[in-house]
């Protein structure tokens, strides 16, 4: 009895499963402190979030590395078999391989990165996790209206940004360009809607013009593109019921829906103080004459 438990105690085989079995705990335990501790004394969460997918990383790359070098003189006989498996692994696995490439473009090419808000395959929302297989999102729109989230967590595989475009909103310029249209009626005093838009406008987006400038001036240092306005634009055109007033201006990509809200209430404001200087228009119908019609009724 004694002997066969020294056997199984010194036998090689069984050594090297213990020594790997306590590696991959000490490694373990370590990463879990760490992590606590990082997390502990840090406390913007984009900066957690960065250090614990770290720390996990290299707690990974640490196991593979122990049972690497304690099973280094096995893996000799496994290179053949290996390259016979190869190819009916990477045809079995190809979407598996697509989404590991995909998350090494994401990580190194700086398609996104986690709280940019993008638009990936058809399904818009907020980055909250990229593992090495899928893209978590938290999903904004679909049916509710505006830039708002709905509830529902969307895993992505990342596989998505080689086979159909990725839209960043917050990307290099975390701005967007919106419009207002206002319809007023003719007869209207131009100059004076002019000048209350602009107004207006300056008011309520007025402190993302300095921030959006910078951004842009950035863009234009980076990429062939021109030097674009960021300052509030006012154009009106005239079609056959009113004037068609357009207000465009740039906003931060999470304050659209608020910004645009703020703008139609003071121009609500504004209209209400005019004293008929500007009216607005609608789609309505007047009847201006009715043909005469002829009864004739029949016993």
């Amino acid at each position: 009895m004694n002997d066969t438990l020294d056997n199984i105690l010194f036998d090689p085989i069984i050594g090297k499963l213990i020594t790997v079995a306590v590696g991959i705990i000490l490694i373990l335990v370590l990463s879990r402190f760490i992590k606590r501790a990082l997390i502990k004394h840090t406390k913007d969460n984009s900066t957690k979030y960065r250090f614990k997918k770290l720390t996990s990383f290299i707690s990974y790359v640490l196991i593979a590395f122990l049972v690497s070098v304690i099973y280094f003189d096995k893996l000799g006989g496994l290179t053949v078999a290996l390259g016979v498996a190869g190819a009916g692994i990477a045809f079995a696995l190809q979407e598996v391989i697509a989404s590991v490439a995909g998350w090494m473009a994401i990580s190194f090419a700086k398609f996104f990165k986690i709280g940019d808000r993008v638009e990936l395959g058809g399904i818009k929302g907020d980055v909250i996790d990229i593992g090495i297989l899928r893209t978590t999102i938290m999903e904004c729109g679909q049916w509710i209206n505006g830039d708002l989230y709905n509830g529902r967590v969307v895993r992505i595989a990342n596989s998505f940004v080689f086979k159909a475009p990725v839209f960043n909103y917050s990307g290099d310029f975390p701005f967007l360009w919106d419009e207002i249209t206002l319809p007023v009626r003719y007869g209207s005093n131009i100059a004076y809607v002019k000048e209350i838009l602009n107004k207006i406008t300056n008011e309520v987006v007025g402190d993302f013009t300095s921030g959006a400038q910078a951004a842009w001036d950035g863009m234009v240092e980076k990429f062939m593109i021109e030097n674009a306005s960021v300052e509030p634009l006012i154009t009106f055109i005239g079609n056959d019921n009113w004037l068609e007033f357009t207000v465009r201006y740039v906003v931060d990509y999470k304050r659209r829906r608020i910004t645009k809200d703020r703008i139609f209430t003071r121009i609500m404001e504004e209209v209400e103080k005019s004293e008929g200087k500007i009216a607005l228009a609608s789609a309505t119908f007047e009847l201006v004459a009715a043909p005469s019609l002829k009864v004739k009724i029949q016993d």
